[in-house]
Order: C-alpha cells, then sequence, then structure tokens
C-alpha cells in the first residue's frame, strides 16, 4: 500500500503526468489527515491554488481512501525523525512508517533519508 505525500495528491488532482503510474489505479493509494492541513496551509499562504477543488472535496476522493492512525503511536514514531523539520514531513513519514507503508514523494530530503524500500519516488 502506498501513502501519498502533500506534492502527489496535489499533481494526482490535477492530472499532472508525473503521477501517471500512481493514477493508473494499480496500486492502493491513501492519503493522511496531515496532507489536508499541510494543503491549508499552502493555501492561505499563497503557494497552492486548486482549480475549483475544495479540500472536503479532496479528502474524498475515490482514488485514495483517508486513513487516520492513533495519533499516539503516529506522534511516537515522528519523534526520532530528527533529520527533517518539516513537521508535515515528519508526520507523513511517520504515518508510512507505522502502517508498513510505502511514501510516494518527490522530495528530495526524505528520498535521501528513507531507504528505497520505503518509497516511491516520483
Amino acid at each position: 500500500m502506498i501513502l501519498l505525500d502533500t506534492n502527489a495528491v496535489i499533481w494526482l488532482a490535477q492530472g499532472h503526468r508525473r503521477v501517471a503510474s500512481l493514477a493508473s489505479g494499480v496500486r492502493r493509494l491513501h492519503v493522511s489527515p496531515v496532507n489536508f492541513l499541510e494543503l491549508q496551509f499552502l493555501i492561505e499562504s499563497g503557494r497552492v491554488r486548486l482549480r475549483g477543488i475544495g479540500l472536503d472535496t479532496l479528502a474524498h476522493d475515490q482514488r485514495w481512501v483517508l486513513d487516520d492512525p492513533p495519533s499516539a503511536d503516529w506522534f511516537q514514531h515522528a519523534w526520532g525523525l530528527t533529520w527533517t523539520r518539516d513537521p508535515f514531513d515528519r508526520l507523513l513519514v511517520a504515518h508510512a512508517r507505522l502502517r508498513g507503508w510505502k511514501l510516494a514523494t518527490a522530495d528530495s530530503v526524505v528520498l535521501d533519508n528513507l531507504d528505497a524500500s520505503q518509497t516511491v519516488a516520483l
């Protein structure tokens, strides 16, 4: 199973070719509540504009399943991820590790710090 990072969610929502392999529907995709909090921050700061798509619509998109792990276990997994100061990256990596899933990401910092077996590089 695969957990999407926030860029992957944006790219899938916008039909970007970079995520065409994920869009094929071959793999089971999951999103995190963290994705939508990060998206809200990005929208508020003007760094992202979702063309006619609201966060509620994205959260319930049929292309993925929203997964909500128990926060105490999830956050405990995040404590040891000292190689990043980005709270969203830390929580997304912890979410994927907690579930034993791969993280689909193009983030070079994440890719450099995780084993290739833990990621799907975009």
